[in-house]
């Protein structure tokens, strides 16, 4: 007889392997055709809504893995929050305006300069939305559920109709102006740039000492005295207009040989080794207040540089006497200002130098290095030229250097509201905490946000001006301009004359003759993106403002976090986000940041090609994703194998209850002890899940899948379990409980796996027993709950302390195989000899099962003979099993043989033949 055939092994259609990358599309097809998402609203519809709302990445280029992670993290939260009993809403958005699109036109032949700026700005809409559509297709591969039909673009009319409000209400409040600045100037954007839009790098740059004669001492220094500056930018030196000095420290005069200079007495000696001064002689000493107003003249110009005081000089470098040219820098312009200096600033749009610096027009600012300290030598003004290396600003799209330079801009004061913010700051809850103080840093000095650039591709700046050259912003102008906008989109600005977008009969004292002109300004992207609070959380149905979690890189401090945090407060008092959860970059395998030149790149469409969106989206759960995330082939490879190990634990569960049906659940309470603590162990893992997925720990979810698959289930209960499945009687109480267990297991961890995997999960509904008369889709089910066990928490007690034994008997087998004794465990028979703390083991049923063993016998602990094992809790003693091997369920037991039926098999397996194999033919 062949009794394999009674043995009711696992049969199932969930395959071993998960063929994810050719599965996947033909899901989120059907998904789609089956508008997933709108019924994943209609579930939960009249309950709490859940608002993530989604910070616009740049329509520019595929998606990296960068993106892959923070898109798939808002869709874990998302799923789980659906799945939670919330109506949760997720518009994906993206920002399309800015320059790097006038940059890729231009790489495309595109001359701006030949063309109007209406029609630029239609060659980049068409770009930009080009640009959506593709980036929207990679997003949706990874499985990212959400309203794709209906994204929010900045450069949506209704959209650019909010921004113009959020601006025209900013300026009601007085907190919109225009004035001339030093601002970052990018002479590679030809435009004014955001703190936000700043990088640095380190760059070499010159390093030069400079004297200037004093033309007038008032009465405090000399007229053959001299003032030593020193300067990393020789080329603003045609901008020079004072020197500052500490009113609190203390000045040299020193003699060298036949020149006398001034600098701060406790650089005096520093300064001697750096000019290699032979026997410097220090004349006499003032006090830096002293020198307020004191005359000094340019070394190659026929002007005045007047000696002032300022706090920001100090002693760290140089001389203690800083150059100071109101044209470039904060710090100059500021104190320039204060001592009625002219904002000076000789450099033009392109960064090349203009007439107001002579000898040097139209050469760009860094060559102009060498001929400014030529010149300084051939006056005779030059003490000590060098170079040395530092940390300076460049523009974050050109990537190249950007310049201070005073323009005529327009700002937001932030300084005029910036007691709100910091209250709205602290009303937030920041993961991680520290975002609270790393936002409050970064606002508590802020003082302005240049929000103009002088650009064509972005949203203009509704402001007219009079024939006088006042700017006119007024409630009819803003919501005329915000209604024209809205119906026709930002290009009328261009196209339109200054008449037709003024209301009808518009008239201003500032223009008494009906002549005015339009700001030609775009405002900076930031403000675009910041003004989603306005033109996305208040306008879309179902949504509202503030959102609950604003989540994305931990850049966006000073980028999307910051500027919707002032907009949204100068508007209503209010951050516009609940919560703030950040997450840190993606690096390679070494933690070294990813480039095409050396070759560490991971495509996110690559990885999806080998292995499916299901691996990217279980390596997200799988890092601490707060801090930096590294990520290479070989971790996609270890993070596919653990899917696979889930995968096989799930194909096992399946594989068992192929003849398994809802109406043969076992009560709980009916069950044997072993599958009640399985259910006391499934719920604290639903618990420890849970938990996680509420505080965004999903590393914790992730290990706790693992743990679970790998310890609790894999390396215990379906080690056992296998006897109860495949050798029992098909409808006993002991089979038809382990597959209540399974069945109950598989369904709660389909669904705490939908967020992560949920193609998977998906296909793993689809072979559950009746889950499809649950719901067709798993992610459209409720997260699993708590089943109540009676007396769980002695139970729980009770199966520890016999898992501690079994591992003690474990470590006796072990033994006993290395030795020859047995090979198989099932060779073996276990005498236990218990001491009182072990007692219990003497009253628990089928402990060879439990053990996987033959035969076991237990005994009190002072019949142990030598040979036993001692351990702490009892002794082991491993003999061979009497009997023979079943050759049903391969037990050895004496029993086998004594059927004349079915002689090769033990008693059980026999009977189990008889009953439930009658009148079938086993040959």
């Amino acid at each position: 007889m062949d009794y394999k055939k009674t043995l009711l092994m696992p049969k199932t259609k969930f395959k071993m392997r998960g063929g994810l990358p050719m599965k996947e599309p033909k899901m989120q097809e059907q998904w789609d055709q089956e508008h997933i998402y709108e019924q994943s609203l209609k579930v939960n519809e009249g309950k709490p809504t859940f608002i993530l709302h989604d910070g616009p990445p740049y329509a520019n280029g595929n998606i990296h893995i960068g993106h892959a992670e923070n898109k798939v993290l808002k869709d874990i939260i998302n799923r789980f929050k659906s799945m939670s009993g919330y109506q949760t809403y997720y518009v994906p958005g993206w920002d399309t305006h800015g320059l790097p699109i006038e940059q890729q036109l231009a790489k495309k032949g595109i001359d701006r300069k030949k063309m109007s700026v209406a029609d630029l700005r239609e060659k980049c809409k068409e770009y930009a939305l080009g640009q959506v559509e593709q980036q929207k297709k990679q997003f949706k591969r990874l499985g990212v559920r959400g309203d794709w039909e209906h994204p929010y673009l900045t450069l949506h009319k209704a959209f650019e109709a909010e921004q113009i409000k959020v601006f025209g209400e900013m300026a009601k409040k007085g907190y919109i102006y225009k004035d001339k600045k030093t601002v970052y100037w990018s002479p590679s954007s030809e435009s004014a740039l955001a703190e936000a839009e700043i990088e640095y790098k380190d760059v070499k740059s010159y390093s030069i000492y400079v004297a200037f004669h004093v033309t007038d001492g008032k009465g405090v220094l000399n007229h053959d005295e001299e003032v030593i500056i020193w300067t990393t930018t020789p080329w603003t030196m045609p901008a020079n207009l004072a020197i500052a000095v500490n009113p609190k420290f203390e000045y040299s005069v020193v003699q060298v040989e036949d020149r006398k200079f001034v600098v701060a007495s406790e650089l005096v000696e520093k300064l001697t080794k750096t000019f290699e001064w032979n026997e410097p002689k220090v004349l006499r000493t003032v006090n830096g207040k002293e020198l307020e107003h004191v005359v000094c003249r340019h070394p190659f110009y026929d002007r005045p540089s007047l000696m002032i005081l300022g706090d920001h000089v100090t002693l760290d470098a140089g001389t203690g006497c800083v150059h100071t040219a109101p044209g470039f820098g904060a710090d100059d312009f500021y104190i320039g200002k204060k001592y009625g200096l002219d904002i000076l600033c000789p450099v033009d749009d392109h960064g090349c130098m203009t007439d107001e610096a002579p000898g040097f027009e139209g050469v760009f600012y860094e060559k102009a290095n060498e001929p400014v300290i030529e010149k300084l030598k051939e006056v005779g003004a030059l003490l000590k030229v060098g170079t040395f290396t530092h940390s300076y600003p460049h523009d974050w799209r050109t990537k190249k250097p950007v310049i201070w330079r005073a323009t005529e801009q327009w700002f937001a004061s932030i300084k005029a509201f910036r007691d709100d913010i910091l209250s709205a700051i602290h009303e937030v809850h920041w993961i991680p905490s520290w975002g609270d103080v790393r936002m409050t840093n970064m606002i508590k000095d802020r003082e302005d946000w240049c929000i103009s650039r002088q650009r064509a591709w972005g949203v203009p700046i509704p402001v007219f001006y009079g024939e006088d050259g006042e700017a006119i912003i007024t409630d009819q102008t803003i919501q005329h301009v915000a209604e024209l906008f809205r119906e026709h989109g930002s290009n009328v600005w261009f196209k339109w004359d200054v008449k037709d977008l003024l209301p009808e009969g518009f008239t201003s004292e500032h223009s008494p003759n009906g002549t005015f002109k339009k700001e030609t300004d775009i405002m900076d992207v930031w403000f675009d993106s910041g003004s989603s609070h306005q033109g996305v959380l208040t306008t879309r149905e179902g949504l509202r403002r503030p959102a609950d979690l604003y989540l994305e890189g931990s850049d966006q401090y000073r980028g999307w976090f910051n500027s919707s945090l002032a907009t949204s407060v100068a508007v209503t008092g209010h951050a516009p986000y609940k919560q703030i959860l950040s997450h840190g970059f993606t690096l390679d395998g070494k933690g070294l940041k990813m480039s095409k030149s050396v070759g560490n790149v991971i495509d996110p469409m690559k990885v999806m090609q080998q292995y499916g969106a299901d691996i990217i989206r279980l390596w997200v759960a799988s890092v601490d994703y707060q801090a930096d995330a590294r990520v290479s082939n070989e971790i996609l490879g270890q993070v596919a194998e653990v899917y696979r190990k889930i995968r096989n634990t799930v194909r096992f569960m399946l594989g068992n209850l192929n003849d398994f049906t809802v109406d043969k659940i076992v009560p709980t309470q009916d069950m044997p002890e072993l599958e009640q603590y399985m259910l006391v162990k499934l719920n604290h893992f639903i618990d420890t899940c849970l938990n996680n997925y509420s505080a965004y720990q999903f590393l914790n979810v992730y290990k706790a899948l693992q743990n679970y698959c790998s310890l609790d289930l894999s390396a215990f209960y379906m080690d056992i379990a296998k006897d109860a499945l495949y050798v029992q009687p098909k409808n006993s109480l002991v089979r038809r409980s382990a597959q209540t267990v399974l069945y109950k297991t598989v369904v709660a961890m389909t669904k705490i796996l939908s967020p992560i995997i949920p193609h998977t999960a998906e296909e793993i509904w689809q072979n559950i027993p009746g889950a499809l008369a649950i719901s067709k889709y798993v992610q459209l089910t409720d997260m699993p709950e708590n089943e109540p066990i009676a007396d769980a928490e002695a139970l729980e007690k009770k199966w520890t302390a016999l898992l501690a034994v079994r591992d003690d008997v474990f470590k006796s087998l072990e033994k006993a195989r290395d030795a020859k004794q047995i090979g198989k465990s099932l060779e073996a028979s276990v005498t236990l000899y218990v001491k009182p703390e072990t007692a219990f083991l003497k009253n628990v049923e089928n402990l060879d099962k439990l053990l996987i063993v033959s035969r076991v016998l237990v005994k009190d602990c002072e019949d142990a003979p030598e040979s036993a094992d001692r351990y702490d809790r009892l002794s082991v003693l491993v003999s061979v099993a009497e009997g023979q091997k079943c050759e049903r369920c391969w037990a050895v037991l004496p029993s086998v043989g004594e059927d004349p039926e079915h002689p090769t098999l033990c008693a059980q397996c026999a009977e189990t033949v008889r009953h439930d194999y009658a009148g079938v033919t086993l040959d």
